[in-house]
């Protein structure tokens, strides 16, 4: 299942208007689960893919790019890759993973829902929302001088040791 909803998401071939339509009514359906599971956080949701697709009146297909799109956010994590219609998953998850987990994703429709207000405290999520933004940057570090001591701790000026190829 889940190989049929990433075929038909992430399709380069075909009608690119459709695939864009898809998207845009997942956003929307997804936004709504969100809203329903933040506003009870320590209910852990758990029943057949089928039936909650229905419970948050989702098309199946659509449900399951949600259950991969949470996955990394769950404290246990669905078996999703070999999951069908008929298996049993969760939807506990965990709070400061999932709002990171949203920044890393840029769903600024997710992580601003009023639900996080009583979540997680505002500098909680500034906190995280930095955290994730920082973890893409390369910080490169001091370079070695020709005549400063060789990292590799042989005591040699860099030139003489480990420079001498470089």
């Amino acid at each position: 299942m889940l190989q049929e909803w990433r075929d038909k998401a992430y399709s380069q071939e075909g009608d690119q208007k459709a695939v864009e339509r898809l998207w845009k009514e997942y956003f929307r359906l997804e936004k709504g689960v969100y809203e329903q599971i933040l506003e009870t956080p320590d209910t852990i949701v758990t029943g057949t893919v089928a039936a909650l697709a229905e419970q948050y009146q989702m098309p199946l297909l659509m449900f399951v790019g949600f259950l991969d799109g949470i996955n990394d956010s769950l404290v246990n994590p669905n078996p999703i890759e070999t999951m069908d219609e008929n298996t049993e998953v969760n939807l506990g998850y965990d709070r400061e993973k999932l709002y990171y987990n949203m920044v890393e994703a840029k769903a600024e429709w997710l992580y601003e829902l009023p639900a996080w207000d009583r979540l997680l405290s505002p500098e909680r999520r500034k906190e995280l929302y930095t955290q994730q933004k920082k973890s893409g940057t390369v910080v490169k570090g001091k370079k070695i001088g020709r005549n400063d001591p060789c990292p590799c701790g042989s005591g040699k000026k860099y030139k003489y040791c480990c420079g001498r190829n470089a």
